[in-house]
């Protein structure tokens, strides 16, 4: 299960580096006021699924994915971020 969360993460870290222009990841790594949109605009589109009751796991899947660009692009490893939450346990 969290294999595909693992191969996104490569994938994203594969395209800020390699990826043509043209690939929507590079798009969002170019310009952080896009992504930082669409960060929020992909939050509002899950909370307004959680509110209908649906498309949650869709509107969840694009959450997840912006999110990870967002955290590539600004140097923030997932690593370290699961590390965070791993101290946070009690």
């Amino acid at each position: 299960m969290f294999k595909t969360l693992e191969e996104l993460i490569a994938v994203i870290r594969k395209r800020k580096e390699f990826s043509v222009k043209e690939s929507y990841t590079k798009k969002l790594f170019n310009d952080k006021k896009l992504i930082i949109k669409k960060v929020k605009e992909e939050i509002t589109e899950l909370i307004d699924a959680i509110e209908k009751n649906t498309n949650k796991v869709h509107e969840s899947a694009d959450v997840l994915y912006h999110l990870m660009v967002l955290l590539e692009a600004n140097g923030i490893k997932i690593e370290d971020v699961m590390e965070e939450l791993k101290k946070r346990q009690k």
